[in-house]
């Protein structure tokens, strides 16, 4: 494939105009570099009102071509996946873009003598072993809509989306190991099918050779599905619009919520993504810290890179475990070059200070990035200074499952860096800011609601048996807008901070804050770790802030940690922002992808405790009821 790499800030910038000018011709010329068996009649045709969003219309491709067949010629031999395991080892598992493309073909070749086929959804319940690399991609191969479910969530949880999506295979393992932790992974599976009617197969990868119970004529084990089967296996010819995967956004009370994205703008938009936030050259060493159950994992450890001939490191393991030095050592031990994490990953290791990372070199890092969330100006700083030793652009990413792929960000070291500014919209992309009646903010240095104007290639098509709901959440709140219902800043230079989500917003005495912009300067603070912040009633301003706060180290004095805090957002943004109330907690009820759970503070918050919904698929529901517990 050829580079469509950016080269320079001005070169941004012209890019930038051509894409708004003229999309199809932008996105057309990218399109090129592309293998497809047919070419589009038309780059684009939309209409956001119904949605109905078309890329490179009439196109056929499938995308497995594009990230294995068409690097066999020059790049058999390149790394195309590292593997890091749970425990670690001296030697590495790599796979070369020539293995990965035969195990891909003998799995596809497994799941047609199964009577899988173009259409049919397959749930994915792996580790972060390599064959939920394969699973993934032969499912694409073969025309199979992979729907890759977190390995962690619960039974009911899986069960839930095993339903929605209607799948009829689901693939696991035996287990996994987390940290010093086995998993039992079959023994959930077999839960949730017991309410699940439409699963004919599961096939089951033995990957910490447990016990565990298989049922006749439906539980097949991963080695036996490939016995035999032959390592080249012809590629599903796919409409560029047809489904590629479905991936369930987490967090949400209620039905389940299936993102769909399609094979051809998906394929065009993860790549040139990748390359170009991430200044990717040839020999270079990608390493993204994500889960694949998440959209981070699709689409920039599995498909941006793969799609760009890149080497991308999969580890299966916890940022702690053996100690907190694991991230470090691994860099250290394959040079790696680009590194991607989440602020959550990022605040926890600043707890255990600067020792773990000083013990390791880190000079191959050329770019850091961050993803999942707003990142904290201390924890910014603290991640170029220390991680980065100063040298290293931070490129912070604001995008979501939705947008499949990188919507603001840096490109590498060719933009201007400014901490918790996510920074420019990359080419093609068209962020607005909204008044509360709907009108764009054309100025500058304002905040309001974040929304884009005009469609790009990844973007959501529809939530999976329910367009009306995809309507509804995402294009019905502002006519001619897709809503991202995340708040923004937009400062005097054009670049956009992330203010948090809209329903994050805390409206005190007529000033509204956004939850961030709270939480960091609390985090400001030399105690405080980490920290939420809720609005709940109040009968004279509105609202008043409830502040959840984790503290570096256990204070017997609690009244002289709550001042020292109260001083710091004084100081950070006024006395008007000062949290009513303060609670200081072990830890925050997060989701498996790092995301605070605010719907359940802002219940305990308003003294609702009887109604929090489901907790099973927090990262640990234990910490919900010690906050329960301890509510002030």
């Amino acid at each position: 494939m050829k580079s469509f790499q950016i080269k320079s800030f001005e070169e941004y910038q012209e890019k930038y105009t051509l894409s708004v000018s003229n999309p199809d011709q932008f996105w057309g010329e990218i399109a090129e570099n592309f293998k497809w068996q047919k070419k589009w009649d038309k780059v684009l045709e939309w209409n956001f009102s119904e949605p109905k969003i078309e890329w490179f219309k009439g196109a056929k491709l499938n995308i497995t071509e594009n990230l294995l067949d068409v690097h066999l010629e020059k790049n058999a031999n390149k790394k195309a996946i590292i593997w890091e395991p749970n425990i670690p080892s001296d030697e590495a598992v790599v796979y070369t873009y020539k293995d990965l493309y035969h195990k891909v073909c003998e799995f596809s070749n497994a799941l047609k003598s199964i009577g899988i086929k173009k259409g049919d959804r397959v749930c994915i319940y792996l580790p972060m072993i390599p064959e939920l690399a394969i699973a993934v991609l032969a499912c694409a191969r073969v025309g199979a809509i992979h729907s890759v479910i977190f390995a962690g969530f619960s039974a009911s949880a899986l069960a839930d989306r095993v339903n929605d999506a209607e799948a009829t295979l689901v693939i696991t393992a035996d287990g996994m190991s987390r940290g010093a932790k086995l998993i039992p992974l079959k023994s959930v599976v077999d839960e949730a099918l017991e309410n699940c009617f439409s699963i004919k197969n599961t096939i089951v990868f033995p990957c910490i050779k447990s016990e565990i119970s298989m049922k006749e004529n439906r539980d097949l084990w991963w080695n036996d599905v490939l016995s035999g089967q032959s390592n080249e296996c012809p590629a599903e010819l796919m409409d560029s619009e047809d489904m590629l995967f479905i991936l369930y956004t987490s967090g949400s009370t209620g039905k389940p919520k299936g993102v769909v994205h399609t094979c051809g703008g998906y394929m065009v938009y993860t790549a040139y993504s990748f390359q170009n936030v991430y200044q990717y050259q040839p020999e270079d060493v990608y390493w993204c810290t994500a889960d694949i159950g998440w959209i981070t994992g699709h689409s920039y450890i599995l498909y941006g890179p793969l799609l760009s001939g890149a080497t991308s490191i999969m580890f299966e393991g916890i940022p702690t475990y053996p100690d907190a030095g694991r991230f470090w050592q691994i860099v250290e031990k394959y040079k790696v070059n680009q590194f991607l994490t989440a602020p959550t990953a990022i605040r926890s290791l600043m707890g255990y200070g600067e020792k773990y990372v000083n013990n390791y070199n880190l000079a191959s890092l050329k770019v850091i990035g961050t993803v999942g969330e707003p990142i904290n100006a201390e924890a910014w700083h603290w991640y170029h200074e220390h991680v980065g030793k100063g040298n290293c652009p931070v490129v912070d990413n604001w995008w979501q499952t939705e947008t499949g792929g990188i919507m603001i960000s840096g490109l590498g070291n060719l933009s201007p860096l400014k901490p918790t500014f996510a920074g420019y919209p990359l080419p093609g992309i068209q962020p607005v800011l909204l008044d509360q009646e709907g009108k764009e903010i054309q100025e500058h240095d304002v905040e309001g609601y974040l929304c884009v104007k005009a469609p790009w290639p990844s973007m959501l098509r529809t939530t999976y048996g329910d367009h009306e709901r995809c309507r509804l959440t995402y294009f019905s709140h502002y006519d001619g807008y897709y809503f991202t219902g995340d708040g923004a800043k937009r400062d005097e230079d054009g670049m956009y901070r992330i203010i948090g989500r809209i329903d994050d917003v805390i409206n005190v005495s007529g000033h509204r804050f956004g939850t961030a912009e709270i939480e960091n300067a609390i985090n400001e603070n030399d105690l405080i770790i980490e920290s939420a912040v809720v609005g709940y009633p109040h009968p004279v301003k509105g609202q008043s802030i409830y502040a959840f706060v984790v503290c570096e180290h256990a204070y017997e004095n609690a009244d002289d940690a709550r001042k020292s805090i109260l001083n710091t957002v004084t100081k950070e943004i006024g006395k008007i922002a000062l949290p009513e109330k303060i609670q200081f907690v072990s830890g925050l009820p997060k989701t498996r992808s790092g995301k605070i759970m605010r719907r359940i503070l802002r219940k305990i918050a308003e003294g609702d405790t009887t109604n929090l919904g489901d907790t099973s698929t927090l990262l640990d529901p234990l910490v919900v009821d010690e906050i329960v517990k301890n509510a002030i």
